[in-house]
């Protein structure tokens, strides 16, 4: 029920990645039952193929979100993540309120032990053809030393994993590549991850390289930093259409294609959706969701962090 467009976007989108899933997924929709039914049998969709958890509250984008899933407890956000947090279900997805997801995840499923502060990547499409991650990308506007390290840690699983890249190169965002220039965030988290065992450290990259694939496959920053560079690339895909400039580089901005963004370093699989998202996002989305569950991206973490526990 989250999302501008919601219930029909977010049923639309079940019903069209429907046929893309694996024989062994299967969707679970929390939500008004009512209307549910209504636009799957008028599409001529068979329900019997998605399983309905009838809920009767909405978390609004206004709603304070920590007080709305305690005051909502039968809305679909704060339903879904007590189905996550009792292993109903492998992965929840949503278009609704990033806040009460945020919530949701950090009080229902909560963080991966040794984890100091999940945080979220986005992509960042590479003139090569190829998807870097950056990481964070708002989750933790103030950041220590130590998190920018982990979230090196995190991007290189997540790299590894969901991407399939075997020796990600990670870097971190800074206002020139020599080592000694940055802000003290920067300079303090640069002497933690240089000569680290736990992922493929490169050094510092500008913001002028991060688009090339050239230096690395995963940039670090704080999230103040990282949702300034992932609202500007979203302001480059907007300007472009607006000028009616066509181009496949640019086309991979648009957020459709990712459908949502994961938080990383909890202990489940949590995707949040543009509240924008329209069928072909929320279809992403789903489709993203089923990847990170199959890739068993929590457990990994877990394992990297007692591997590397001694690093930092």
């Amino acid at each position: 029920m989250g999302g501008d467009h919601a219930p029909e976007a977010i049923v639309q989108g079940v019903m069209q990645v429907h046929s893309e899933l694996g024989k062994d997924s299967r969707m679970v929709l929390f939500g008004d039952r009512e209307k549910t039914l209504a636009i799957i049998e008028q599409a001529g969709f068979d329900a019997a193929k998605v399983d309905i958890v009838h809920t009767t509250q909405v978390i609004e984008m206004g709603d304070h979100p920590a007080k709305a899933f305690q005051q909502k407890p039968n809305s679909s956000i704060t339903v879904g993540f007590h189905a996550l947090a009792k292993k109903e279900i492998d992965g929840f997805a949503s278009a609704g309120s990033t806040g009460a997801m945020l919530v949701g995840a950090m009080h229902t499923v909560k963080p991966v032990e040794g984890v100091m502060r999940p945080c979220i990547p986005t992509f960042i499409p590479q003139t090569n053809g190829k998807l870097a991650l950056l990481v964070d990308a708002g989750l933790n506007a103030d950041c220590k030393p130590e998190m920018l390290y982990q979230f090196g840690l995190l991007g290189s699983i997540y790299a590894k994993s969901v991407l399939g890249m075997e020796n990600p190169r990670v870097a971190l965002l800074s206002n020139g590549e020599e080592s000694e220039k940055g802000n003290m965030l920067t300079l303090a988290a640069h002497a933690l991850m240089k000569g680290t065992h736990g992922f493929n450290f490169v050094g510092n990259i500008e913001g002028n390289k991060i688009y090339f694939g050239t230096i690395a496959d995963v940039v670090v920053c704080d999230g103040f930093v990282g949702n300034i560079v992932l609202k500007q690339a979203e302001a480059m895909y907007q300007l472009a259409h607006e000028k009616g400039v066509k181009n496949d580089f640019f086309d991979r901005f648009n957020y459709e294609i990712y459908g949502g963004t994961p938080v990383i370093g909890v202990n489940s699989t949590v995707v949040i959706g543009h509240g924008h998202s329209s069928e072909r996002a929320v279809k992403s989305m789903i489709l993203q969701t089923e990847n990170l569950i199959k890739a068993q991206l929590a457990t990994k973490i877990k394992t990297a962090l007692n591997n590397t526990a001694n690093n930092v």
